[in-house]
């Protein structure tokens, strides 16, 4: 039935590359704000709030560790009301997804898997008769990056309970989405990857039981691939790469990832290369000491991290502060046509691969509604020259039209073949249609 939720790779924003954990109410609305008037029509849906919102104090990338967090009487945090001040009075995040449902727009949160280490020392209630968190917690899963969560023990009595408070919650504030964070990856437990099975199933079922249609989504990456059954059987989209940022030989590699996933995309269920590092990034206290900086990608490497995402349909979730976006970056984000490509194309597969020592050039297809699309990539340094034959993915002895996606015009088509001139680092995207 989850599913159901998210027929389609979901499209929005996320506070954590502008804001990291400093993100507040005013930032939040005012993005929303923004989506609403410039990128809604396009598709773009989802405002997520992203880590650390319980945390009075976060102003940056790195996390204050063992501060004390909001927490309500049941073991739960709630957004500190120093940073959302609509929070106050135990109304929670409901006053903001309102303003935020109220511009067509759905709304989610960041959360740490497990239950609070705070909840755990003070042995605190949850709502479950006679338990408390000291009683459900596996004190032995502990995030390395992160102070505030132990895990959940799934077998201790209440461990349910305790997630199908949480979602209740979430459910009365009116959340759409949920990114559940220390939960998909094995990159931190080598020696045990993919331990928190059990935990995904407790959040499964906390969700179906909630009464309201949340989407689910599991960081950070990389997922394992041999699980890809169990994932798509218990969450919307998983990332399948660590934390992603802007440089090239991230992006390349992302190539490797999206050819070990394609077979397992399929509708509700959405292998997820992570953000689009676009626009003006962290604006706060960065881990470099940086405040304020536009994307490292040139504007060809945008336009293949925007093609390989969408034929791909990876979700995408922007980076940027919206309220600054250039005209280059709203053309990314208001390209119709490649929304429609992500929206109702599918079966896409890495056509061939050629390179020597990481440069040359690969392509992609995939089937649309009544066309096909065709991606060219050049990996390499320099210009090249990318030709592809429509025979290779079309009935031969008929007439085409080719419609390049990005220039928003039709490309010329010889014997049943096209070619393109890609830049360093770009991509073409195109669609092709049988003539009537």
């Amino acid at each position: 039935m989850h599913k159901r939720f998210a027929p389609t790779p979901p499209m929005g924003w996320n506070s954590w590359d502008c804001y990291g954990d400093s993100v507040t109410e005013e930032i939040l609305l005012a993005n929303a704000d923004y989506m609403a008037k410039h990128l809604k029509a396009y598709g773009w849906e989802y405002v997520v709030c992203d880590i650390q919102w319980s945390e009075p104090t976060a102003d940056g990338y790195a996390y204050h560790n063992f501060v004390p967090l909001c927490m309500d009487e049941y073991s739960r945090l709630i957004p500190a009301p120093e940073r959302f001040p609509s929070a106050a009075g135990g109304n929670g995040f409901k006053p903001i997804a309102d303003k935020i449902h109220a511009m067509g727009l759905k709304f989610g949160i960041h959360i740490m898997r497990g239950i609070p280490r705070q909840a755990v020392h003070r042995d605190t209630p949850i709502l479950c008769e006679g338990v408390t968190a000291r009683q459900i917690a596996a004190q032995y899963l502990i995030c390395p990056w992160n102070t505030d969560m132990y895990g959940v023990d799934p077998d201790a009595p209440g461990a349910q309970a305790y997630y199908d408070s949480l979602f209740a919650l979430y459910a009365d504030w009116g959340v759409d989405y949920v990114k559940c964070d220390d939960i998909a990856n094995t990159e931190f437990l080598p020696h045990n990857p993919y331990s928190a099975r059990r935990e995904i199933e407790l959040i499964r079922k906390a969700i179906d039981r909630c009464g309201r249609p949340i989407v689910l989504s599991l960081s950070p990456g990389p997922a394992p691939v041999e699980e890809h059954a169990h994932l798509a059987a218990n969450a919307n989209l998983w990332r399948i790469t660590g934390d992603f940022w802007d440089h090239w030989d991230r992006l390349h590699e992302m190539f490797d990832h999206c050819a070990r996933w394609q077979p397992y995309v399929q509708p509700g269920a959405w292998p997820d290369c992570d953000m689009l590092p676009l626009g003006h990034l962290q604006l706060c206290d960065s881990f470099s000491g940086e405040k304020g900086r536009q994307t490292r990608f040139t504007r060809d490497e945008q336009i293949t991290m925007m093609t390989l995402w969408s034929i791909f349909r990876s979700p995408l979730m922007i980076g940027a502060e919206l309220r600054d976006c250039d005209a280059f970056t709203l053309s990314l984000l208001q390209n119709a046509e490649l929304t429609e490509l992500l929206r109702t194309s599918r079966g896409a597969w890495q056509f061939s691969r050629r390179e020597t020592d990481g440069k040359g050039e690969i392509i992609w297809c995939a089937t649309g509604e009544d066309c096909k699309y065709v991606a060219l990539f050049n990996t390499d340094d320099a210009a090249r020259e990318i030709a592809f034959d429509l025979t290779e993915i079309t009935v031969g002895g008929v007439a085409y039209e080719v419609r390049d996606l990005w220039k928003h015009a039709a490309h010329c088509v010889t014997d049943r073949a096209f070619s393109a001139e890609v830049p360093a680092h770009g991509a073409a995207l195109f669609r092709i249609t049988m003539q009537k």
